[in-house]
């Protein structure tokens, strides 16, 4: 309800919640929000009513889907937050916000319609354990896909060139940008900011395959040998996977055209289309397969770590 009063709000004022492009899209488009958030208020209210239907449970898994796709954008927003001025866009970035929150609600209202509410039989994790070895090597193909774009990166912090852009020259265009305090003062020290988040993730996604990540680390004394609560790693996962996965397939496909000439993509801050390219697709591809790799990551890490029943 609080969601469907945002965007109908959002949709009388003209607010416009989505870009298209990097330009605000249509604030026709804010009614899509108010139609997210009807059908996640009705497919809740009718648990209330209908209980544990199966209908009921596909009306509740349609809206989470939904409303996950209107929280794509969220990983951008905090990433802007932490190195920039400010998001590009406060609506937007609140209706990333409540549409993740809705996502995460209606997924644990559809588990709870699937039992009774009250467990019959005691439960406990599971030993910790290894992913498969399939899901291992995705992990390894994760983690080797940003290799080099932190090289890149790196370069461009020690002041080296690539792709015909210098150090000083990303420097100048961060400034140009809006970057924040803290991003210059990682940039003085040799670090690029994003390096930092990719460095994160993918410790993330190893700590998702391997039996350490299911337990508290041996350097805090008070939590030392406890179970990791499921949700603590999966919930900044499943953001990073609905944000990377699409983001990296949906821009390497606008790269393949440009590649091919289909489509017109200009130079931007660098020298040359072909270095834009170059660029581009190395930031593409690193999303894109850490994307999945995580995906694969997620699966296995709710599977291995799913209650078993004791006696």
């Amino acid at each position: 309800m609080a969601y469907t009063g945002f965007g109908l709000v959002c949709a009388l004022s003209g607010t416009p919640l989505f870009h298209m492009g990097g330009a605000p899209a249509s604030p026709v488009l804010s009614w899509a929000v108010v139609g997210v958030g009807v059908s996640a208020a009705a497919a809740s209210g009718a648990v209330t009513r209908y209980g544990r239907l199966p209908a009921v449970r596909v009306l509740l898994w349609a809206a989470c889907v939904l409303a996950g796709f209107a929280a794509f954008g969220l990983l951008m927003d905090v990433v802007t937050l932490m190195f920039g001025q400010g998001v590009d866009s406060a609506p937007a970035a609140a209706n990333h916000a409540l549409a993740a929150i809705g996502c995460l609600l209606l997924a644990t209202t559809a588990r709870v319609a699937r039992g009774r509410g009250v467990a019959t039989v005691a439960a406990a994790p599971p030993a910790p354990s290894a992913a498969a070895r399939s899901v291992q090597l995705a992990a390894c193909a994760g983690t080797v896909a940003f290799l080099p774009y932190v090289a890149m990166k790196l370069v461009w912090v020690s002041g080296g060139t690539f792709a015909g852009v210098s150090g000083e020259r990303m420097l100048a265009v961060s400034e140009r940008n809006g970057a924040s305090g803290i991003w210059l003062t990682l940039e003085s020290w040799g670090l690029d900011g994003t390096v930092l988040p990719a460095a994160l993730g993918v410790f993330l996604l190893w700590g998702l395959v391997r039996p350490w990540g299911q337990v508290h680390p041996r350097w805090t004394p008070w939590l030392r040998g406890r179970r990791v609560p499921r949700g603590f790693p999966l919930v900044p996962a499943l953001v990073g996977a609905a944000t990377l996965a699409p983001y990296g397939v949906l821009g390497a496909g606008y790269l393949a055209l440009a590649t091919a000439g289909v489509v017109t993509m200009g130079p931007g801050d660098f020298p040359s289309t072909g270095d834009a390219l170059l660029v581009g697709w190395i930031g593409m591809v690193a999303f894109g397969v850490y994307g999945f790799a995580l995906i694969a990551a997620i699966r296995s890490y709710w599977i291995r770590t799913r209650p078993v029943p004791v006696a």
